[in-house]
């Protein structure tokens, strides 16, 4: 599955329908286009995923950060600073060998966008919130990530009381790699828990 396939994108004449109205409020002065890209910047990619990746190889290279977010994520989180927006309820469950976590809001996008900024498409339609709980497996699948038969997958419903974020395995290649070199292995993907994170080409 990606942003592309087919069984996860909104029906055209959904994405038609919001094309047209951003153009008509353009068109009549109430929303700035320069304006509207820069929201959208900054929770694509300064509030978002980039957040989610700082939070992510602190708890690979801090021991104590990561027991700490393990424990209280919404604290550990926002001492670094990220917080507002769809945050103040936070989870944070570790992948491990043994155990795959995958998150889904079946209900409708709850979403941690401090984070990982705005939800991506697929995350929102009814295709993937119904089929994550049903077939986990094939939904991972469709992201080109194979869980082998003996690990547990783990499917986790987010809500407006409570959002969860996975904590990716660290790769293998990496027990010298500083917490900025870590930042380019981390995904948004990674971090909803539909794919994995991959060790380092030269490795």
């Amino acid at each position: 599955m990606s942003d592309h396939n087919h069984h996860t994108e909104p029906p055209s004449e959904i994405e038609l329908k919001v094309k047209a109205l951003e153009s008509l409020l353009v068109e009549k002065g109430l929303v700035d286009p320069a304006a509207l890209d820069a929201l959208i910047d900054t929770y694509e990619n300064r509030v978002g995923p980039k957040n989610g990746a700082q939070v992510v190889a602190r708890a690979w290279t801090e021991p104590e950060f990561k027991d700490w977010l393990l424990k209280d994520a919404t604290a550990a989180i926002g001492s670094i600073g990220f917080t507002g927006r769809q945050g103040e309820h936070m989870k944070v469950i570790e992948n491990t060998p043994t155990v795959h976590n995958l998150v889904v809001c079946t209900l409708c996008s709850c979403y941690p966008w401090t984070v990982l900024g705005l939800p991506p498409v697929w995350y929102k339609s009814a295709p993937y919130r119904a089929r994550a709980v049903i077939d986990p497996r094939g939904v991972l699948a469709e992201f080109g990530t194979e869980i082998g038969p003996d690990v547990e997958i783990k499917v986790w419903d987010s809500t407006s009381e409570m959002r969860y974020m996975v904590l990716p395995e660290r790769p293998a290649g990496t027990a010298d790699w500083t917490q900025d070199a870590l930042l380019s292995l981390v995904s948004r993907n990674s971090m909803i828990g539909v794919e994995i994170v991959h060790p380092p080409k030269d490795t």
